[in-house]
């Protein structure tokens, strides 16, 4: 999935080491803010100290990220987690073949209009039919 926005918090790093196998580990998030008449935000993590360094994400860039959602349960309650992968610079994604519009980005190109459709032979809608005299069986009233 991806999200075109601006950064408006980079939250500060957590590190840790893990319990099972002993490596340390660190963690970043951010929010992103998607524009829009009601903009939208979002909140999103980069895991690993060297993708954090890589990424050198800073307030107020324009950023396309793209990340996987991903849910867990912990003591009975259910979180999710939403892991950037990507980030691309500018906020421009390259387009992908079959791929849905980013939300954020520029539409599609205008369509030719109506009139400037070629006209086919066949209607729509088959012809009106006429209202049967009183006595129908049907009596509908539209």
């Amino acid at each position: 999935m991806d999200l075109t926005g601006k950064i408006i918090a980079v939250l500060p790093a957590s590190s840790g080491v893990s319990a099972r196998t002993g490596n340390s580990w660190m963690s970043q998030d951010y929010v992103i803010e998607v524009p829009g008449q009601y903009p939208r935000k979002c909140l999103f993590r980069i895991f690993g100290e060297d993708r954090i360094k890589q990424f050198n994400i800073q307030p107020g860039e324009d950023l396309t990220v793209q990340f996987d959602i991903d849910a867990h349960e912990y003591n009975g309650r259910w979180f999710n987690d939403i892991r950037a992968f990507n980030i691309i610079r500018g906020g421009v994604v390259p387009p992908v073949a079959g791929a849905a519009p980013v939300a954020g980005a520029a539409p599609f190109p205008p369509q030719p209009a109506a009139a400037e459709a070629p006209q086919s032979s066949a209607a729509p809608f088959p012809p009106a039919q006429e209202p049967a005299g009183e006595g129908s069986a049907d009596d509908l009233p539209f």
